[in-house]
């Protein structure tokens, strides 16, 4: 088994088990991802159960928008897999497909430099908060937090070589953080 708190960056959450389908044992995913088709075709993944992650192979999918029909094998009984739901669904990030352009995995930025148009360096990405309402990334420059929407418009291109993530904030906006 795999450890989720350890093995963390070696993974990135895919769903979450939502119910069950059938007297088989069959369960319905909810994929969350702006992709799920490019999920179509995985013969397995890793349900997290109590920190850590069990693997699961996978006999049958059939998708349906951002929610998928599964069979696993070894998993036959209805009540077996009622104890399924709720839970997480991980996969290896080696099952992320490369991204083209500005478009990035939040887990890639982590560490990134940023440089803003107006303000130049401001500091490095620590993470990326995924609130409700919007995603923010969040920086330091000189101990001091900076929390910038990640929208597609503020973002003037990503060098992932680099490792530099280049914005374009509206004016006043960084100042806030700064001043």
């Amino acid at each position: 088994m795999y450890n989720l708190q350890s093995d963390k960056e070696k993974y990135f959450l895919l769903g979450k088990i939502i119910k069950t389908h059938s007297y088989t044992g069959e369960l319905v995913i909810h994929l969350d991802t702006d992709d799920p088709e490019s999920y179509e075709g995985i013969k397995y993944l890793f349900i997290n159960m109590q920190q850590s992650l069990v693997p699961w192979f996978i006999s049958k999918l059939n998708m349906k928008g951002d929610l998928a029909t599964i069979k696993l094998d070894d998993l036959d009984d209805l009540e077996k897999a009622r104890e399924l739901v709720g839970m997480e669904i991980y996969l290896p990030i080696t099952e992320l497909g490369p991204l083209e352009g500005k478009a990035f995995y939040f887990h890639e930025v982590i560490g990134f430099k940023v440089i803003d148009e107006n303000h130049g360096d401001i500091g490095y990405v620590e993470e990326v908060l995924e609130r409700p309402e919007q995603k923010l990334l969040r920086m330091l420059k000189d101990k001091r937090e900076i929390l910038v929407p990640l929208t597609e418009e503020m973002i003037s291109r990503v060098d992932k070589e680099a490792k530099i993530l280049f914005l374009d904030t509206p004016d006043g906006l960084i100042d806030l953080y700064l001043e």
